[in-house]
């Protein structure tokens, strides 16, 4: 956590401050969600409550939070209210080992007559030296919640809809997993800074075309059989249509959450954006350089800052990590974009067709994508 009190707090700070930034971002992805919608089938959507319906997320707030509580006859009271709970956690403690913006260095000052720093803040709550293996670890628990609010609720269709949804992540895992090792491959590293500063290098080369492109050396020139393996895959892994067959309303009422509302229903919801959030900010770090500026690496975007900024060293600093911190939730917020665009676009799978898809076509290329990659690196290793 730190050597002082004051780096103590920071990181303490900053831990509560990416975990509500998760939290707080998931009511405006469900405005964009049903405004988005709105405009995709040519109706308004909510646009009544606030300007342009954005307090209608409040009000919405209000009414989860007075909910009657609910608890099935039969159901089981432990394993019921838990799942919610264990929905939330894994795609909030993934998302906080993602970094989302460069180290802000703090050099030495005084404050209050003592003498703090140097500081290095990374712009994560954690890091760890095996993200990748870390998150989609953790990650993978939030299969059980699903399989726990189908138990505990003691209804069929509740059941039914939890056990489609463990043999849908079980299917898809291993596609998302695979379609990654390439690019895990061509990065040399498990370490999420280090796969940013391997594309923030010069694309000079890429299949025997020369180029002189600085800062461009981003994944998807490596790999775009491998993002869009991994990009479909995410649909799947985070129950979003045309994969959500465990929340099938037409068959299931609503799944595994059937006997859910209020502030648990919330919860679950909470955890579907999560992974989503998750989802996105794992395809621009590995495929679309995390929080680069095309062309630009993070000391010229802090050069370029210091000539407009005339501020101090450590401001400075803070400037830079803020400017590439916008610039990562830009990339990442036209990925959940392309969620909800796919949503309210594309119809649902059968599910033999999403096990079929799964098994038979998905796994067999993130396969041959490992495969070709490292047939590629060997060659490019001989010459």
């Amino acid at each position: 956590m730190g050597h002082d009190v004051f780096e103590i707090t920071i990181n303490s700070v900053k831990m509560l401050v990416i975990f509500l930034l998760m939290v707080q971002l998931v009511p405006v992805l469900v405005w964009v969600e049903r405004r988005g919608s709105a405009f995709i089938q040519s109706r308004l959507g909510p646009n009544r409550v606030g300007p342009l319906g954005l307090t209608q997320l409040l009000a919405d707030a209000v009414k989860f939070l007075q909910k009657e509580e609910f608890l099935p006859e039969h159901g089981y009271g432990l394993i019921f209210y838990a799942a919610p709970i264990l929905a939330l956690i894994p795609a909030a403690l993934a998302f906080a080992s993602i970094p989302l913006s460069a180290p802000i260095h703090i050099n030495q000052f005084l404050w209050n007559g003592h003498s703090f720093g140097p500081y290095d803040f990374e712009f994560q709550s954690f890091h760890f030296g095996v993200g990748i293996v870390y998150v989609l670890g953790v990650s993978s628990l939030g299969a059980y919640s699903l399989l726990m609010a189908g138990w505990g609720s003691s209804n069929k269709y509740s059941l039914m809809g939890a056990l489609r949804a463990s043999a849908q992540t079980i299917s898809y895992e291993l596609a998302l997993g695979l379609s990654l090792v390439g690019a895990i491959m061509v990065f040399g590293t498990f370490d999420f800074s280090e796969m940013i500063h391997f594309q923030s290098q010069p694309l000079t080369s890429l299949l025997g075309v020369h180029f002189n492109i600085p800062a461009l050396n981003w994944g998807i020139f490596y790999q775009p059989l491998g993002a869009i393996l991994y990009f479909a895959a995410t649909f799947a892994e985070t129950n979003r249509l045309p994969f959500d067959l465990p929340e099938a309303e037409g068959e299931l009422v609503a799944g595994y959450h059937t006997e859910y509302g209020g502030l648990k229903m919330l919860m679950f919801y909470i955890g579907e954006y999560g992974h989503m959030m998750v989802g996105s900010a794992l395809m621009v770090t590995f495929y679309f350089g995390g929080y680069l500026i095309p062309g630009m690496t993070v000391e010229q975007v802090h050069n370029l800052l210091g000539t407009w900024l005339h501020i101090g060293a450590n401001p400075l600093a803070i400037v830079t990590a803020l400017v590439l911190h916008v610039v990562f939730f830009i990339k990442v917020l036209f990925f959940l974009w392309v969620f909800v665009w796919v949503r309210w676009t594309l119809p649902r799978f059968r599910y033999d067709q999403l096990m079929d898809l799964g098994w038979k076509t998905m796994l067999p290329w993130a396969l041959a994508n490992v495969i070709i990659t490292a047939g590629w690196m060997l060659f490019k290793g001989m010459h």
